[in-house]
């Protein structure tokens, strides 16, 4: 049955990759696959090795929002995301410390590259600039097409990292209901999307430790689609909330995910890979009960022993989820691997953190303060 499964979802993944070619072609002769654009994702890298990810897309002129935005703005601005055309076979040209490196997207017009520097990296600067450009497309270019990309790379005196989730966890999206997801989604913007009382501050004292130089790195790893990508990282930047890898998820069938849990392995993979290229930092991780944040998180407390620090879950408030976060908590403790505390409000995970000596106690009250102004704000 289960070969079976695979066989029918290889054919539907062929199937789709067909479609797509046909529509790229169709569109291509009606001189609709223009202008181009260039769409770079923060990522992550080592002082010897550098991960690059990219997409090359069609510009479909999806705006940046604004306070006044209408629902209506919204609405398309989300539908132009989702009904993004993909240019396959293009080759874009990266550059760092004056060496080129070439590379084609494939057939969903993404392109992933990991590049050696050919120096050593100047640490002071958590984030590094590679500049890429379009070169060659099966699309007439019309003019000059680039776009920078950044990659962090945490210093050798960061304390700790930080892995977070983001829906529930530091935005309201209502998770677990499929209509209140909806609506938060498709008719929301940056603007608009509410973050959790008092998440910026108590991200920003996570950020700066207890060393005072705010290099603590921050790493998002979310089963929201790459499409969404533009609008994540405004919310972030518009909320004050620590720049980091966004670590999404592709949209559609993928033939490396057959067989598995989407969500589950996607997470659970990027995670374990933030924590094989760091062997020497450890991490907070930070999720909530909504999902299987802290299913996914007990797996890697048990398979990287000594590294997690602490495990801060969101209480979405839905009884038998609360309940199951409840009993791996005391599954952990009782093992004596790490803490997991299950949270109402952020100031709980804030006072804690302080307690463990993770961050300045003084910061407790700033993560209330801002709590309530927050609060505040809702009214």
């Amino acid at each position: 049955m289960k070969n079976l499964k695979n066989q029918a979802a290889k054919a539907i993944l062929k199937a789709e990759a067909k479609v797509d070619y046909l529509t790229f072609e169709l569109k291509n002769k009606l001189g609709m696959n223009r202008p181009l654009q260039i769409v770079t994702y923060r990522s992550y890298g080592t002082p010897g090795r550098l991960y690059v990810k990219g997409r090359v897309l069609v510009n479909k002129g999806i705006t940046r929002s604004e306070e006044n935005d209408t629902l209506w703005e919204n609405l398309l601005n989300m539908y132009r995301r989702f009904e993004s055309d993909e240019v396959p076979n293009a080759r874009v040209q990266l550059t760092l410390q004056g060496q080129e490196h070439d590379i084609t997207t494939d057939g969903e017009g993404y392109f992933v590259l990991n590049i050696e520097p050919k120096e050593p990296l100047h640490l002071e600067d958590i984030w590094h600039k590679i500049d890429i450009r379009l070169i060659d497309a099966p699309v007439k270019l019309e003019e000059e097409v680039r776009e920078p990309a950044y990659v962090l790379v945490p210093p050798p005196d960061a304390e700790y990292g930080i892995i977070s989730d983001i829906d529930d966890t530091i935005v309201r999206t209502g998770a677990t209901s499929m209509l209140e997801t909806g609506r938060n989604v498709l008719l929301n913007n940056a603007h608009t999307r509410i973050p959790f009382h008092g998440v910026s501050q108590f991200y920003r004292s996570l950020q700066l430790g207890r060393n005072g130089k705010r290099n603590n790195p921050f790493f998002y790893v979310s089963s929201s689609p790459w499409n969404n990508y533009d609008l994540l990282y405004h919310f972030l930047e518009l909320n004050g909330i620590p720049q980091g890898p966004l670590l999404l998820r592709d949209f559609g069938i993928d033939e490396n995910k057959l067989g598995h849990s989407d969500h589950m392995s996607h997470k659970y993979k990027e995670i374990e890979n933030i924590l094989i290229t760091y062997p020497k930092l450890n991490f907070i991780l930070i999720g909530d009960s909504g999902q299987q944040d802290a299913v996914i998180y007990r797996e890697v407390v048990k398979n990287h022993p000594g590294r997690i620090m602490a495990i801060y879950i969101r209480d979405v408030k839905v009884e038998a989820r609360t309940k199951a976060v409840t009993t791996i908590a005391d599954e952990l403790k009782q093992e004596g691997e790490v803490e997991l505390v299950l949270v109402n409000e952020t100031t709980a995970a804030a006072e804690h953190a302080a307690n463990c000596g993770f961050i300045y106690t003084e910061e407790v009250e700033e993560v209330s303060r801002e709590a309530e102004i927050d609060k505040e704000g809702d009214k």
